[in-house]
């Protein structure tokens, strides 16, 4: 199996020890220590429970195609650690990308050299008495020296969770901060409810830092909850003085074309992405209104959404056999995912059975996904249940289990512990009988099968 650490220096592997710790002491100390370096460039903040990494995508390609010298932080990766932190330079860099999926990255030397000076900082801060800070503090800290040592323009970042007491919340005066769609999850950390997780998300917003949020009424939560979700917002708004532009894109109709783009028109302006779904346009126009309100002309508006790259979600990597990746974690992007797969291809994919390989995390909303599935008219002809390269993965035969009761035993469902070679299988047979392949769960499988998927679909096709 793949190694989901691949490439992750040891000293931050080793930090893993030290779990999930929400607060900013120690990253306010961290960063003391290193001299501040994420007062060195400008940002723009994201959180969100789902799309925040797509909306991060488009606007930092955005900014790319406008000339900027852009940093972008993400999490989790899916195949390299360097892919948490790359930087792009103009339409040049754009182009590069799609060529080399690596480019921008941190390379190896820069990211062992920054790992020392980081290491060093949190052995003085422990001998002050201070807590270990947590692997991902301290990935933090490492982009930001990286970023400064680069002198960028614009960093966009993206929050690890929640955003109030995230280690990336130590920014202080953002050019403008977005929230994208708000669900339930992570709730043993950030509330019981979507107004508590929204208070969370709401905690990046800063005074004098005009706020992008997503329309609440679009979003795939109860009206209740929705409503919640736009007071918690417009309160916290109002506390801090700020302005808040609310993104709707439901009255938009996408039209998937036969080269792989979906295009749309947002506000009289057409536009088209290679990232699926009626989730992306509201991801899109979000980003549009960011880039709109940071002086982006909309020459280099359209062209960033255009050659925006996002891996792994509704990814599809091939058309005959067609085969779609998606690492949706949550029931949210289980409804999402079958709206795509509903409309994909002008439609041809409508009331197809898909083969399947799946892989979740136990700590998941499993029976919600595969509900939102069922419900969305996903059916399964085949079904790999596999077991991921991480410690809280669900058990093959328990997913089987899930998938036999929620899909009233329609189908069987196989468990297979090496989800690579399930994989692999599942591509030859569907390339035999022309079966569409999904792979969707967690992003933990997206990242272990999709370079050894993607390379026997080149061997074959």
């Amino acid at each position: 199996m793949a190694d989901n650490n691949s490439g992750t220096p040891e000293f931050l592997k080793d930090a893993l020890k030290f779990g999930i710790n929400l607060g900013l002491t120690r990253m306010n100390r961290l960063d003391e220590l290193l001299n501040d370096p994420q007062k060195d460039f400008k940002t723009v903040h994201i959180a969100g429970t789902n799309g925040k990494g797509s909306t991060a995508t488009y606007i930092s390609s955005v900014l790319a195609a406008s000339g900027r010298k852009v940093g972008i932080y993400t999490s989790p990766f899916l195949e390299r650690f360097s892919e948490r932190m790359r930087i792009i330079e103009g339409r040049e860099g754009l182009t590069k990308l799609e060529v080399d999926e690596t480019y921008g990255e941190i390379s190896s030397d820069d990211l062992a050299r920054l790992s020392e000076r980081v290491r060093a900082a949190a052995e003085k801060m422990t001998a002050e008495g201070y807590e270990h800070p947590t692997e991902f503090e301290l990935v933090t800290a490492i982009c930001y020296l990286w970023f400064s040592e680069n002198d960028i323009d614009i960093a966009v970042l993206e929050t690890g969770l929640g955003g109030r007491l995230d280690s990336t919340n130590v920014v202080e005066e953002p050019l403008c901060t977005v929230i994208t769609a708000i669900g339930m999850d992570h709730t043993d950390r950030l509330g019981n409810t979507i107004a508590e997780i929204t208070g969370e998300k709401a905690g990046i917003l800063k005074k004098g830092s005009p706020a992008i949020v997503s329309s609440p009424e679009e979003m795939l939560i109860t009206e209740d909850e929705q409503k919640d979700v736009r007071r918690v917002i417009d309160g916290r708004a109002r506390e801090l003085g700020i302005d808040v532009t609310y993104v709707s894109a439901g009255n938009i109709s996408p039209v998937f074309t036969e080269d792989g783009y979906m295009a749309f028109a947002y506000k009289g302006i057409d536009y088209k992405t290679r990232l699926l779904g009626r989730h992306q346009v509201r991801n899109a126009a979000t980003a549009i209104e960011a880039a709109r309100t940071l002086g982006v002309d909309e020459g280099a508006v359209s062209y960033g959404i255009e050659h925006a790259r996002w891996k792994g979600r509704c990814e599809c990597l091939c058309s005959d056999p067609v085969v779609i990746l998606d690492g949706g974690h949550n029931k949210q992007c289980a409804e999402s995912l079958a709206m795509v797969l509903n409309e994909m291809l002008g439609g041809k994919l409508k009331d197809r059975k898909f083969r399947v390989v799946m892989g979740v995390m136990k700590d998941k909303d499993t029976d919600g996904m595969l509900h939102a599935l069922y419900r969305g008219g996903i059916r399964f002809g085949e079904v790999f249940a596999v077991k991921v390269n991480n410690p809280r993965t669900m058990e093959p035969n328990e997913l089987s289990d899930r998938i036999n009761v929620v899909y009233n035993n329609e189908v069987k469902a196989e468990g297979c512990d090496d989800a690579v070679k399930a994989v692999i299988k599942a591509f030859h047979l569907s390339a035999g009988d022309g079966m569409p392949l999904l792979v969707t769960g967690s992003l933990y499988l997206i990242g272990e099968i999709r370079g050894a998927l993607g390379a026997e679909i080149k061997r074959m096709i």
